[in-house]
């Protein structure tokens, strides 16, 4: 079991930057990939980031690629969003989500943190 706690929401102008963090507690930090999904008003769930285990390879969706750079420290067991560049269309729900490697959903997810981009 692992549980999540995200923070590091907030308001910005476009073109600022947030870094989210998301903690984990529970077991073994290390064996899960993580990852990073948001969530605007009136739109599913998308998918935004993730890393692997050893934070060895990272995956952006198209829309974030060179603005958004997802990174974890297994010391901390944290897993960060560093986002740059935001936009107003970045604005939406983030949330945090761990899997287990050879499994394919994830099954861990917190509650959420709230990014607002003004234009």
């Amino acid at each position: 079991q692992v549980q999540l706690v995200e923070s590091g929401g907030g308001l910005v102008q476009a073109g600022g930057s947030l870094r989210l963090s998301c903690v984990a507690s529970g077991r073994t930090f290390t064996s899960y990939y993580m990852a990073w999904f948001r969530q605007a008003p009136g739109n599913g769930r998308e998918f935004v980031a993730a890393i692997n285990w050893d934070g060895g390879r990272t995956y952006y969706v198209d829309s974030v690629k060179g603005r958004f750079t997802i990174s974890r420290d297994s010391a901390k067991n944290t897993v960060y969003l560093q986002m740059n560049s935001l936009k107003p269309e970045d604005t939406a729900v983030y949330y945090c989500a761990a899997r287990t490697a050879g499994t394919i959903d994830y099954k861990y997810w917190g509650q959420g943190t709230q990014v607002t981009v003004s234009s």
